[in-house]
């Protein structure tokens, strides 16, 4: 391959808090190391479309407080042909870019992965998903904002359901994955929590409920992730509500206000420091690598183990959710 003069960064799928800190990092740490650094917008999707953008330490100026990605992101289908794969490895020949820094999530390291297993140019990839749910890191980029500006939500909406003796059915995202929700609901004082993890927890629900009820609790709080079996919030709420004729059921689901914001100082520094490793893994020769943080030390974990392998959730955390909430 010979020596690492020339690197690209991107951002690709969902966005994340905390991306533009690691853009900046990529690009600083590039220059620190005497190699020409270029963006690659829109993802996969400008690999394969020649949207190449030369980056330098002013390209990347006032952005670590910066939610989102000045790269822009994007889902790309094309990326998962071999034809759409192999326009990605020709532009990058003809930018001469010899090493890419891939910001993302699961599906972005699929690709890298088998990008890496069909041509040699070496991808190094940095976790940056609110999910959390990466295998290899205990933490992503953009988690810790996630979470508190769920919590903050959560806690405004206490207010008004203790104010009306309502019961608050709140959607948070994890598709697949309940982190989110586990540590959303601890922090605010859930009286459940719903997450993809658990099954038929609708029976158990309804007994909380009729506990709560007993013990003349004025308010409930029920968390549930977005990708329960059981439906999102809304669905949930319709199963329940006949039987709770005491409570003003109401539902919210948090949305997109949780991919937004201003990074929290933990994912701007974590951000920093799994980008300066990212560059650092492109310089010794690594390849078709993830950077992540274990114990908060920087480690390297392949991408076949990142992608493969499901990250459990915090059982002994679920289970002190249920004890707290009596």
């Amino acid at each position: 391959m010979g020596k690492i003069k020339h690197i690209g960064v991107l951002t690709s799928g969902g966005d994340a808090p905390g991306m533009n800190a690691a853009i900046r990092a990529v690009v600083r740490t590039g220059i620190y190391n005497n190699l020409k650094v270029t963006g690659i917008m829109q993802g996969y999707q400008g690999l394969i479309d020649g949207l190449f953008k030369p980056l330098k330490s002013h390209s990347v100026s006032e952005i670590i407080q910066r939610g989102g990605t000045i790269l822009k992101t994007a889902r790309c289908e094309e990326f998962k042909t071999e034809a759409g794969r192999k326009k990605a490895y020709d532009n990058l020949k003809k930018q001469n870019i010899n090493g890419v820094v891939v910001i993302g999530g699961d599906g972005t390291f699929t690709g890298a992965k088998i990008f890496n297993e069909d041509y040699d140019i070496p991808f190094v990839g940095v976790p940056g998903t609110i999910d959390n749910d990466i295998f290899g890191t205990d933490r992503t980029i953009g988690y810790d904002t996630a979470l508190n500006t769920a919590i903050q939500a959560i806690d405004k909406i206490r207010d008004t359901a203790s104010a009306h003796n309502r019961l608050f059915f709140i959607e948070v995202m994890g598709a697949e994955a309940g982190f989110i929700a586990i540590r959303s609901g601890i922090a605010c004082g859930a009286e459940a929590i719903l997450i993809p993890e658990v099954k038929d927890q609708l029976k158990s629900l309804k007994k909380q409920l009729v506990e709560g009820s007993r013990r003349k609790k004025t308010s409930n709080i029920i968390i549930v992730a977005e990708g329960d079996e059981e439906g999102g919030a809304a669905e949930i709420a319709n199963k329940v509500k006949d039987d709770f004729k005491d409570y003003s059921v109401r539902v919210t689901v948090l949305g997109h206000i949780q991919r937004g914001g201003s990074p929290s100082a933990f994912d701007r520094v974590t951000a920093s420091r799994m980008g300066y490793a990212a560059v650092e893994a492109l310089l010794d020769d690594q390849k078709s690598v993830m950077v992540g943080l274990k114990n908060n030390e920087i480690v390297q974990v392949p991408f076949r183990k990142a992608v493969k392998t499901h990250k459990e959730v915090n059982w002994e955390l679920l289970e002190l959710a249920g004890i707290l909430s009596v």
